[in-house]
Order: C-alpha cells, then sequence, then structure tokens
C-alpha cells in the first residue's frame, strides 16, 4: 500500500503530461516563462474569491465545524492503531513540500526542456498552486495557532493535505476526472495520514482540503469544462467526513 500509493503520486503528476504530447513540439517562445512562476501569482490571486471558490470553502469550513466536537477522538483513534499508522505512514512524504513543489517543478522544467509547452503550463500551473496554497496555508495557520494532537504549534489548517489537494484539483483541471479520480484519492490518503500520525485533528484536514481545491482552481481558469467540484463533507455531531461533489460553475 505504502509503495504503491508514492509511485501512484509520480504517476498522477508527470504520466498525463507525456501522454498527451503533441506530435510537433511548439514554438518556445509559447512557453510560460520562469519569471511568470511567481509574476502571475497576482492574476491567481483576484481568481480567488469567485462564486465557485466561495461555495468550497463554505462546505468545508462548515465540514470542519461539524467534526469539530469530535476531533480529539477521531484522531486518537487513527493514531493508536499501529495498522493505520503503517498503512498511512507514507503520506508524510507524499503530502511534504518537497515532494509537491519538487514534482511541481520537474514537470515544468521537463515541459520546458522538450519544448513541450502542454507539460511546461501544467508545471507551471501545478507550481503556482502550490505557492498560494501555502500561503494561504501558513497565513491561516498563524492566524488562528491552534494546538496539534501532539501539542506543538499551527495545527489548523493540514499544510500536507492542503498541497496534495491543489495538486489534485490543477490535473481535474487539465485532464479531467480520469486523472484527478486518482490524484484526489492520493490527497485524501495524504489527509488521512495526518491523523494517524498524530499531527492534525479531522477538521484541519477537511478545511486543509478546501483551500488546496480552491487554490488549485484559481491557478486554472480556463482550463476544465466540469461544472462539478470535489469538497470536504463532515458528518454532524462528529460522526466523520468525507468527499463530495458539489455544482460550482465551469471557469
Amino acid at each position: 500500500m505504502i509503495r504503491f500509493a508514492a509511485v501512484a503520486l509520480a504517476l498522477a503528476v508527470a504520466a498525463p503530461a507525456f501522454a498527451q504530447a503533441p506530435a510537433a513540439a511548439p514554438a518556445p517562445e509559447g512557453m510560460p516563462s520562469f519569471g511568470s512562476l511567481f509574476t502571475d501569482l497576482g492574476k491567481d490571486l483576484r481568481h480567488l474569491p469567485d462564486k465557485g471558490n466561495l461555495i468550497v470553502l463554505g462546505v468545508a469550513g462548515a465540514a470542519a465545524l461539524a467534526v469539530h466536537s469530535e476531533d480529539a477522538d477521531v484522531t486518537r483513534r487513527a493514531s493508536g492503531s499501529e495498522v493505520i499508522d503503517e498503512t498511512f505512514d507514507s503520506g508524510e512524504f507524499i503530502g511534504g513540500g518537497l515532494a509537491q513543489f519538487g514534482a511541481a517543478f520537474a514537470t515544468y522544467a521537463i515541459g520546458r526542456a522538450s519544448h513541450d509547452r502542454a507539460t511546461a503550463v501544467l508545471g507551471a500551473d501545478l507550481f503556482r498552486a502550490q505557492l498560494l496554497c501555502a500561503g494561504l496555508t501558513q497565513g491561516v495557520k498563524f492566524a488562528v495557532d491552534r494546538s496539534r494532537p501532539d501539542g506543538s504549534h499551527y495545527s489548523f489548517p493540514s499544510g500536507h493535505t492542503s498541497g496534495t489537494f491543489a495538486t489534485a484539483a490543477v490535473l481535474q483541471r487539465h485532464y479531467g476526472w480520469k486523472v484527478g479520480a486518482p490524484a484526489y484519492a492520493i490527497a485524501a490518503y495524504v489527509g488521512a495520514s495526518r491523523l494517524s500520525e498524530n499531527q492534525h485533528f479531522l477538521s484541519d484536514v477537511l478545511f486543509g482540503a478546501g483551500l488546496g481545491i480552491v487554490s488549485g482552481r484559481a491557478v486554472t481558469v480556463g482550463h476544465g469544462k466540469s461544472t462539478m467540484a470535489l469538497v470536504p463533507l463532515g458528518a454532524p455531531g462528529g460522526g466523520g467526513g468525507g468527499l463530495g461533489l458539489t455544482l460550482v460553475g465551469a471557469q
């Protein structure tokens, strides 16, 4: 299971880029520049407060609130099981900044080196989604300053979860649900690992998923025609959490 998840992440990020490479390489001047990885963030920020993103954040916030009262119990049960802990062990690496930023920049670099504009654009979107998501996540972390289950700081929201959901959202917007579904499954795996590692509460994970989704949507305006988005859901009374589809409109 652990090895499968690590391999699946690499395939989810890299395989679509090579599978959809055009027969003839486009002119390199159409490539996104290195500077655009940072300068285009201003445009991405302006795309954040759209109707679809507000719906996703609203659902994520409601889900986090719904499970808040059971946070400690859910994390205690998840982290107390040796089987669960071993199953989700590699989520720490998969959802880490090194893996997420590294895979995104590698995709961009491969596209530039091979003169494959589609791959370079995908990599640029993945990288900017990570930057935007990290900024939003860290801002909320410092503002809320919630203690983690292990007693350390900055639990809410989960950065590992938000980063992997941002990647999944970008992949889904570029390539549809055929790629998006396994990418979201990997993101959910990472979110579950934060509970089993005693690093986060369920509400941290659910809201982190929402932040990741809106970050991925913001950097991919113009991609995708689906009117549905995957959003985190929480059961009233802390009965659990999950993922659901909601109508957010096409962009």
